[in-house]
């Protein structure tokens, strides 16, 4: 058995689980979420206990059945808290701004600003701040993990961290090294 796919999933109160055949809804104070379980997975609701199985141990089923397990322990988990990635804005006059609930303004050193408009379900706040190089924070707010996760890479993208200066947006806490850059002069 999988060590992660035999993991049951408690359900906490205030979340409702529906399944209905290979569809897995999961409804809480955040929000719903819906997720259409691969084919010989099976998904049972004991007790308040989510239970994932598998017919056999095939490779293929064996990777789907971690990954199911998984995916909707992490619905349950953005139904309930939610999730969030920040992202910093460093480099002189690099900053950004926001326009609303789910657009942002970024200047990041080209000739034009860049908006950036969040796709439905996630939320951008901005972050004046002025400390360690750190020009700004953005944070990318959400209750489905893999949206919250690409519109960070997306943002991120606009003008990743440079290896010479350490300028660009990167997320918060990651460490870029530096090269040294030409020696002779």
């Amino acid at each position: 058995m999988s060590r992660i796919g035999r993991l049951p999933i408690p359900v906490p109160s205030g979340v409702d689980i529906k399944i209905d055949g290979r569809e897995v809804t999961v409804k809480g104070p955040k929000g719903e979420l819906k997720h259409t379980v691969a084919e010989p997975i099976e998904v049972t609701l004991d007790d308040g206990v989510v239970k994932v199985t598998r017919p056999n141990d095939i490779n293929t089923v064996r990777a789907l059945h971690g990954l199911t397990r998984t995916l909707i322990a992490n619905m349950v988990e953005g139904v309930t808290k939610g999730y969030t990635k920040t992202l910093e804005v460093r480099g002189v006059g690099y900053t950004a701004t926001s326009k609303g609930p789910n657009k942002v303004e970024l200047k990041l050193g080209y000739s034009h600003p860049i908006e950036y408009t969040a796709p439905e379900g996630i939320t951008l706040r901005v972050e004046t701040v002025r400390r360690d190089q750190i020009n700004a924070l953005i944070h990318v707010d959400g209750i489905d993990k893999q949206k919250v996760g690409e519109t960070a890479a997306k943002i991120r993208k606009f003008r990743k961290p440079d290896v010479y200066k350490g300028k660009g947006v990167r997320y918060e806490g990651e460490q870029v090294r530096k090269k040294v850059g030409k020696a002779g002069k």
